[in-house]
């Protein structure tokens, strides 16, 4: 991989995952400064994360039958810009609810394609993914604490800018990429999709990251609430964002240890468990800092390790022809109907923080419960660390 590919598609994840990191802790304080009660907040997540089910299989569809990857990249990253600038003008409940949920239905086109996109371009390298993912995670943190300042020193409004500042930046990074070299692959049995989707390990991976993406339900939606109730101040925030992201870089640096000496089911197993101890923990102990820190830590496991290792076996279950669908069923299904699941369930149970401690012992158990499903889970898969 030449020098400058790596910079253009590192640039396009450090954009991507930018935007990220404004709406995943602002977008509840946002959606708080405009009025909305936890359950109203809860709802908007709930709605715009369902998006996921939908749009991602939709745009791999057309990926897949067209070939036209980068033309779907560049048309979701515009798009998603344009809906998004039009929080500008909307106040009202359902005005911005259809304004979030266009624009996530746009935004959904990207990351499926750039993953494999990406994953074509390095062979499948999981340390060159690492380190090129590593930059989407930088663009995270960088949003995060500059998104904290501004908005506790501006006012919420800085949210909207930001985020068409950050959409631009993704869109015209997307002109730079160019597509991947085709391998000749040798010749494959015709299997149909249906098959790897009803597969034994693709059935429990695929359960098991329903779960985990439940349980992220009260931190996605409330975190930044729950640390204005615990007293907090405004930018501390950003300072423990910062250090989850951190921690998670870390793993992207050295994720290729961990497969050496670990098996896939092996590594799920860990993010997972250790994850809903991090829920327990943060719905129990928020108040302590130094236990704050720790469990914010533990995201590089339930993030970082979890994401390396899911888009490996993603992309080495799947044929060829099957991965921009099989990127979809995942991202839809995992992170669609378990997002929408866990933020619709946190804004019920949250009640204006009087329930943060049930909403996070729930997250726990739904985090335990993937726990063992992935225990069911085949024990095949070799991950490529070479690169």
């Amino acid at each position: 991989m030449t020098s400058v590919k790596f910079v253009r598609l590192s640039s396009s994840y450090f954009w991507y995952f930018a935007i990220l990191g404004l709406i995943i802790p602002f977008l509840p304080v946002f959606l708080d400064a405009k009025s909305f009660s936890s359950i109203e907040i809860g709802e908007i997540l709930a709605i715009i994360t369902a998006t996921k089910i939908i749009g991602p299989t939709f745009w791999a569809f057309a990926a897949d039958k067209s070939g036209k990857q980068l033309a779907i990249i560049r048309s979701g990253a515009l798009l998603a810009l344009l809906s998004f600038s039009l929080l500008f003008w909307l106040n009202g409940y359902w005005p911005v609810v259809f304004c979030l949920a266009i624009f996530s239905l746009f935004w959904t086109a990207v990351l499926p394609q750039l993953e494999v996109l990406t994953l074509n371009s390095i062979r499948r390298s999981a340390k060159i993914y690492a380190r090129i993912r590593l930059w989407g995670s930088i663009g995270f943190i960088f949003l995060a604490v500059i998104a904290g300042d501004l908005i506790e020193r501006y006012s919420a409004d800085a949210f909207t800018y930001l985020g068409v500042i950050v959409l631009a930046g993704l869109f015209l990074s997307s002109m730079k990429l160019t597509p991947a070299k085709k391998a000749k692959n040798p010749v494959q049995q015709i299997e149909k999709i249906s098959d790897k989707i009803f597969s034994r390990s693709f059935i429990f991976f695929f359960l098991a990251g329903l779960m985990l993406q439940m349980s992220f339900g009260p931190y996605y939606g409330f975190f930044a609430l729950y640390l204005r109730e615990l007293a907090y101040p405004g930018f501390a925030v950003g300072i423990f964002i910062t250090i989850s992201v951190l921690a998670e870089i870390l793993i992207f640096i050295y994720a290729s240890i961990f497969f050496r000496y670990f098996r896939l089911k092996t590594l799920l197993a860990i993010s997972i468990l250790l994850t809903s101890l991090r829920w327990f923990m943060t719905g129990s102990f928020a108040d302590v800092i130094w236990v704050l820190v720790l469990v914010q830590c533990i995201h590089a496991l339930s993030f970082g390790l979890y994401h390396s290792v899911s888009i490996q076996f993603i992309h080495q279950h799947f044929n060829h022809d099957q991965q921009n669908r099989g990127q979809a069923i995942y991202v839809g299904g995992v992170y669609g109907l378990g997002g929408a699941i866990g933020a619709y369930i946190a804004g019920i149970v949250w009640q204006g923080g009087q329930g943060s401690e049930l909403a996070y012992n729930l997250a726990a158990s739904a985090a335990f419960i993937g726990f063992v499903l992935v225990l069911f889970m085949q024990d095949r898969q070799q991950i490529n660390i070479s690169g």
